[in-house]
């Protein structure tokens, strides 16, 4: 079964554009969540990961990888046996 992946971004930052972009090519699928349209995404986003910064990745709701660039992505995902 293919873990559950939500992805936090502001919509405009260029590191959460690659991360959708990685992910897409790939063939993953999460759900992006805007934490500039929903305040309250970004309060739950602070609590995951007690950070600020984007794109903050969760899979499963325990598994957390926040302010992440490409190599950080394909290393989470590797290291925790994500598929797409």
């Amino acid at each position: 079964m293919p873990a559950s992946l939500q992805l936090y971004v502001k919509i405009w930052c260029p590191w959460c554009v690659m991360a959708q972009e990685w992910l897409d090519a790939r063939g993953y699928k999460y759900e992006l969540l805007d934490v500039e349209r929903d305040r309250s995404l970004y309060q739950k986003m602070f609590e995951l990961s007690n950070q600020r910064l984007t794109p903050t990745l969760v899979a499963d709701g325990n598994k957390i990888l926040p302010d992440f660039g490409p190599e950080e992505l394909a290393s989470f995902l590797k290291k925790h046996s994500i598929t797409p």
